[in-house]
């Protein structure tokens, strides 16, 4: 896929951090439609991969500093239209807080029988199967 939209807008792209049992999410001031919690996440900019996007979006709204470990997948999101890409990667360094206030209202880290809790109308299979896989123990 290219990264962006029949319309010409560009991808977002997701961080999906898992540390210590739990999953970063965020919850931004301005929600998207039902979308409350999610996801670090922004566009991918021009001459950017998904990867990097990824990376950058998450230091830029948590001040962590994480290293993209694989693409789990993407699609264009149901509820938003955007193509979404959804990278799973791990913490290098930092201690997450909400560095972007324009953006985001406040962060959790979620354990993995609380996903539901934040996320009720499910999560992107592969992303789920990541977290299944990755917090299930």
């Amino acid at each position: 896929m290219t990264q962006q939209t029949a319309d010409g807008r560009p991808g977002i792209a997701a961080a999906i951090i898992v540390h210590e049992g739990r999953v970063l999410m965020v919850r931004r001031r301005i929600s998207e439609g039902k979308l409350s919690w999610q996801f670090p996440a922004g566009e991918v900019e021009p001459g950017e991969t998904r990867e990097d996007a990824a990376v950058r979006e998450t230091k830029e709204e948590t001040g962590l500093n994480v290293s993209a470990v694989k693409l789990l997948g993407e699609r264009v999101h149901p509820a938003t239209g955007r193509l979404m890409s959804y990278t799973a990667c791990v913490v290098l360094s930092g201690t997450a807080h909400v560095a972007d206030t324009e953006e985001l209202a406040e962060l959790a880290w979620v354990a993995h029988d609380q996903i539901p809790e934040y996320v009720p109308y499910g999560l992107f299979g592969p992303v789920q199967e990541h977290l299944d896989a990755t917090l299930a123990s």
